[in-house]
């Protein structure tokens, strides 16, 4: 029996994407393997109203251990020196390339994706930009292993750090379990508190620039269609192009914002859809689009980076660079009911060819692989 740590401080409000993947990886690794131990930390400070802690704590084989210090603070390093902490363990789990660098035991990493590396304008200060390839050279390097979500990221990881390549393990992610169709009563109950039409064509996500999400207003501008266009998800402030330009061509009935979607909101809002659009110029993985198909929503996207291989056959695709693209498939799905009815059997077949148990259990695979490696032999 072995005790693995994760580091679960990103479980928290402020970190969307990153908590997520830490709750749901720590629930079901305790599931899939009742004969090891995973030590758990959290931030009792930070504010969470998304993820039920009470469902980590039900787990007899993990134990969920407070640790008021941010992720990213300098003061995080102080964990290397914390023994009670680390005591026993055979390695510790960072989900962030942002760690305590000086561990005494083996580290696994989570590098989800290099994007401000590929897309400088995705992180415009440049010193930012250099902090942030240190820190992720400094993780990469300073890791027994590298977990990243997809062909496509761990190719990125070993052109833009470098990263060895015989250190990274692709393991991909997949649905949430509360993703699934909702009843006519919540999408209705959803529609009516976020006070949106009948027909709509959806993007959940930050509007970062790899989100694309400018061009994808420019496109749907060009659609003729009662139907609306619904950006939700959080906002940046720092890149306002999309609304700026709403704004100016007066296009506020034709695409909404709503923003901070509550998470019991986020199935009925994908299940109310007419469609689901990801526009994205590059992505580590796209769960969106597979948390789509899961709610039964038929699904247009990008053609770039990791989301062909995500999605497979199962959604109508097109260049994320070219307006004109964009806007053509926009119209032909939502004007074509037979189309939509396929890709959303389709979409159900390709949602369930992932699982959390997989997900897990390669995770697992890789834990194992380290603590071999750091075995004494005889």
């Amino acid at each position: 029996m072995s005790t693995f740590v994760l580091d679960g401080r990103t479980m928290q409000d402020h970190y969307w994407g990153i908590g997520r993947y830490v709750f749901h990886l720590a629930h079901s690794l305790a599931e899939i393997a009742p004969q090891e131990n995973f030590r758990v930390l959290y931030d009792p400070r930070a504010q969470n109203t998304r993820f039920e802690f009470s469902r980590l704590q039900d787990l007899a084989n993990l134990q969920l251990v407070p640790l008021p210090i941010n992720a990213r603070a300098p003061m995080e390093q102080m964990i290397a020196w914390k023994r009670e902490l680390l005591r026993d363990a055979a390695l510790y789990h960072a989900p962030y390339y942002a760690l305590p660098y000086a561990l005494e035991i083996p580290l696994v990493v989570t590098l989800a994706d290099v994007t401000p590396l590929v897309i400088p304008g995705e992180m415009p200060n440049r010193a930012k930009r250099m902090m942030y390839r240190a820190l992720n050279r400094l993780a990469a390097r300073r890791a027994k292993q590298i977990i990243t979500f997809s062909l496509a990221a761990r190719a990125d990881l070993i052109n833009s750090l470098p990263a060895q390549p015989q250190k990274i393990t692709v393991v991909p992610l997949a649905a949430y379990e509360n993703f699934a169709p909702a009843s006519a009563q919540e999408i209705e109950r959803v529609r009516a508190e976020l006070d949106l039409p009948p027909r709509y064509l959806l993007y959940l996500g930050i509007n970062k620039p790899h989100k694309n999400v400018l061009r994808l207003c420019q496109a749907f501008a060009q659609v003729q269609t009662d139907a609306r266009l619904v950006i939700a998800g959080h906002w940046d402030a720092r890149f306002p192009e999309a609304k700026i330009y709403v704004a100016t061509n007066q296009f506020q009935e034709k695409i909404l914002f709503r923003h901070d979607i509550a998470e019991a909101n986020l199935a009925p809002l994908l299940s109310g859809a007419t469609a689901f659009v990801f526009p994205s110029t590059h992505e580590g993985f796209g769960l969106p689009p597979l948390e789509a198909m899961a709610c039964g929503t038929p699904v247009v996207c990008s053609n770039a980076s990791a989301l062909p291989k995500v999605v497979g056959d199962a959604a109508l695709t097109f260049n994320p660079t070219d307006t004109q693209e964009i806007a053509a498939a926009l119209a032909r799905l939502l004007e074509d009911a037979t189309l939509r009815g396929e890709l959303q059997q389709k979409g159900f077949v390709q949602a369930n060819k992932f699982s959390w148990e997989r997900t897990a259990r390669e995770t697992l695979r890789v834990y194992r692989k380290v603590t071999d490696e750091n075995s004494p032999h005889l």
